[in-house]
């Protein structure tokens, strides 16, 4: 039974506007009442039957109503000619972490939305740990303007590193549906708040997104997270992980945009090796640069590839539309150019190379040529922080690296290794045995020069907390890069070859909320602050560009050769295994 507000009569107002919305797709069938566009010279992608047809799309109130609708009989304030164009469903990226892109929802959208992306189901869990008590109110700011975006945007509340107290009142949000990347037995070994997160994510009757664990759980621990109703998981890395993501029954999202290039590679061929149904799966860029969005694109890219390893076109695409729709549930209002569906169209001269030539949002041009047309300007300056310093104890010699252990010899030392390629692989962290000479560690490992790496605490309860390594991923002949990241515990790292040019560093990066500073001969050379919470940057996308290029730039002058993801970029994804390997208290 229908529960009734008497001063709203709420049921009563809902069935009124809904008998509305029926009456008027009657009568603009009917060519009664005027339609608002219609879209005429496609090439149709029907993802439902896997083929393509000649035809036209009728568009009213955001959504499709009509497939080759006639002419004669309809009437509509708008036409587009198609221009022959292949008319594919908007694309959706089925997991993704804003904060990891450092650009707000608005800087994002001018980046992802020119390469076809429409609809984005969005992580926001370091987000909110960042924000810590601010969390709830950060979150509302965060969303407040969504529906201005040019994409759609579904989100999840965080499933760890924050209360459960902030998972429950993020669920009941707009545009929340569901919890977001739970982490069971993977991070930790389940507590009273995890299983609350739990309770509150099937209680709420939302989606339970996961990292699974296949690298690091017993074969019978597996079984917990399909046991209580988890529906998506994106932590595979290879063919023996996705064959067991698969058989216990989990939605796969294949990541495209998180450590080695060679990845993504790895497993589309294991998918199409094995013959695997697509779908099972559905595409996710997981973290990514803005700049490798604009360099190499976005799910328009992982579409391309995965029919170059040997998949069909129409399977490829419908992993990057339907099959992600249908994994959250939304195939009724996205995925397919279908009446009934959201007018997020992709027209695109090509099935086998996705090339965006025109990109509609609810029946909007928003896109053209891989431009946005009209970049929305929403103002989230609220989110702005003041620095909180906390290094100022630090000593240049706290940053020195110590062996481990030494040989019976006296002639190596055993020290931690880093690889920012590693995580995945249970190769991110590894004690190798290295030179040692004249009492202290020559950085250099199977010939190969490296860099030093402190992980460094920044706001210290007692004995501050330091790790000090070698590192692979950065190589600089001189001066020092470091980044920082929030949560869940507030940690540095820093990048260099000496330990009082890292040490300076750091305490020019201590002086802003958080980013990424290159020095050299201790003056600053390059600078990206973010000022939202240390982990997002209070600027639009041409910005943000030019600040994380000019780090690369600055470090190139240095020595460094870098490939695929800007440098912050990739040294901010090691944190995430920093923490889970347990470098971070």
């Amino acid at each position: 039974m229908l529960k009734q507000d008497s001063t709203t009569d709420a049921p009563r107002t809902d069935v009124a506007a809904q008998d509305d919305h029926v009456r008027t797709i009657f009568g603009i069938l009917e060519g009664e009442r005027e339609a608002d566009l219609l879209l005429r010279n496609l090439n149709i992608l029907d993802v439902h039957s896997e083929t393509v047809y000649p035809g036209s799309l009728l568009v009213h109130g955001q959504r499709i109503i009509a497939l080759n609708p006639d002419e004669s009989i309809v009437r509509f304030r708008e036409t587009f000619d198609g221009e022959g164009l292949y008319a594919i469903p908007g694309l959706i990226d089925a997991h993704l972490h804003f904060e990891s892109q450092l650009a707000h929802p608005a800087a994002f959208g001018e980046a992802i939305v020119p390469s076809g992306t429409t609809t984005v189901f969005g992580e926001t869990l370091d987000f909110a740990s960042a924000a810590g008590a601010e969390a709830v109110d950060a979150a509302r700011a965060l969303f407040a303007d969504h529906d201005k975006l040019p994409y759609r945007l579904y989100a999840f509340a965080p499933g760890k590193k924050t209360s459960p107290e902030v998972t429950e009142a993020m669920l009941a949000m707009d545009p929340v549906i569901g919890l977001g990347e739970l982490a069971h037995l993977s991070y930790m070994t389940g507590n009273a708040d995890d299983f609350r997160k739990s309770a509150l994510g099937r209680a709420n009757a939302g989606f339970v997104n996961c990292h699974w664990g296949v690298t690091s759980l017993s074969d019978m621990l597996l079984n917990y997270m399909p046991a209580i109703g988890v529906d998506n998981n994106h932590d595979v890395w290879n063919e023996d992980d996705i064959e067991k993501s698969i058989r216990y029954g989990l939605n796969t999202q294949i990541k495209f945009g998180v450590g080695s290039p060679e990845v993504i590679r790895t497993m589309l061929r294991a998918i199409v090796k094995r013959r695997w149904p697509a779908e099972n799966f559905a595409l996710c860029a997981d973290n990514i640069s803005v700049d490798r969005v604009l360099r190499q694109g976005h799910i328009d890219w992982v579409v391309s590839l995965a029919v170059e390893m040997g998949m069909p076109p129409i399977k490829a695409i419908k992993m990057g539309t339907l099959y992600a729709a249908r994994s959250f549930h939304k195939d009724r209002d996205l995925g397919s150019l279908s009446p009934g569906r959201f007018a997020d169209i992709v027209l695109t001269d090509s099935l086998s190379k996705i090339n965006p030539r025109y990109v509609f949002k609810g029946g909007e041009l928003v896109a053209k040529d891989r431009k946005l047309l009209a970049p929305v300007r929403i103002d989230y300056s609220v989110l702005a922080k003041q620095p909180k310093p906390g290094l100022g104890d630090l000593r240049a010699e706290q940053l020195d690296l110590a062996p481990l252990e030494l040989s019976d010899n006296g002639t190596q030392a055993k020290v931690l290794l880093f690889d920012v390629y590693g995580r995945g692989h249970l190769a991110f962290a590894q004690e190798v045995w290295v030179p040692y000479r004249d009492g202290a560690v020559v950085p250099e490992h199977e010939g190969v020069r490296l860099n030093r790496i402190s992980i460094v605490q920044r706001y210290a309860d007692g004995a501050r907390h330091i790790v000090n390594g070698l590192f692979k991923g950065v190589s600089i002949d001189r001066g020092a890069v470091s980044t920082f990241w929030p949560a869940p515990s507030a940690y540095f790292v820093v990048v260099g070859t000496d330990s009082a040019e890292m040490c300076d560093n750091l305490e020019r990066l201590d002086g802003l909320v958080g980013g990424c500073v290159v020095t050299a001969d201790r003056q600053v050379k390059a600078t990206l602050p973010l000022d939202f919470y240390g982990v997002m940057a209070d600027m639009d996308l041409a910005e943000l560009v030019e600040a994380t290029r000019s780090i690369d730039d600055a470090l190139t002058k240095l020595g460094n050769h870098n490939e695929g993801e800007p440098v912050v970029n990739k040294l901010l994804t090691l944190f995430i295994s920093l923490d889970r390997f347990g470098f971070m208290k």
